[in-house]
């Protein structure tokens, strides 16, 4: 492992402990056993490492959910596809997920470059346009479906997380949940 990524690992393990706040820069520099300045060469700031760490698990998700993507796959199955991927990954990491959940509620969000928030969003937005504009989906604003799909996802990942289940059952609640969201959108 780099520096670099030494860094991101410490700052996830500590802001997932202790938050933004309560996680000053050198307890970082310190976990992951580098001095202060070598992070800062990293990253200028503590908001860059905070949005930087937010990008690098973004783009790590979003190569995860682009490979569960087969072009001949209706909108459905690609849409159930990315929604079983996304809390099968959130179920494996964790940290990595509480913390995409704790950056959403911060005002770091702001600070995420256009281009950044466009990468990540793509696939999410070519489907959901492609629901809105094949009229598959209730003439919702795609804001509004994009929310209701964030929020179902993360309460479907708290409550598998919180509860003690096998393997089978987590996969039963996942494709009956996605077939609730489903019809919900749905004409």
């Amino acid at each position: 492992m780099n520096k670099e990524q030494e860094i991101l690992a410490a700052a996830l393990k500590l802001f997932v402990e202790f938050g933004f706040h309560g996680t000053p820069t050198s307890k970082i520099a310190k976990e992951a056993g580098v001095a202060n300045g070598t992070l800062f060469h990293y990253f200028k700031t503590k908001e860059d490492l905070i949005v930087g760490l937010y990008n690098h698990i973004k783009d790590d998700l979003n190569r995860h959910l682009s490979e569960t993507q087969k072009e001949k796959d209706s909108l459905k199955d690609k849409m159930k596809n990315l929604y079983t991927a996304s809390l099968q990954w959130g179920l494996v990491h964790k940290p990595e997920f509480y913390f995409i959940q704790q950056f959403h509620f911060s005002p770091h969000l702001a600070k995420v470059s256009p281009e950044d928030i466009e990468r990540q969003t793509r696939l999410h937005l070519q489907l959901l346009r492609e629901g809105v504009t094949g009229e598959i989906f209730k003439p919702f604003p795609e804001q509004l479906i994009s929310s209701t799909l964030g929020g179902h996802v993360y309460g479907v990942y708290q409550y598998l997380l919180n509860t003690e289940l096998t393997q089978q059952k987590q996969d039963e609640i996942i494709g009956q949940t996605f077939e609730l969201l489903w019809d919900m959108l749905t004409k």
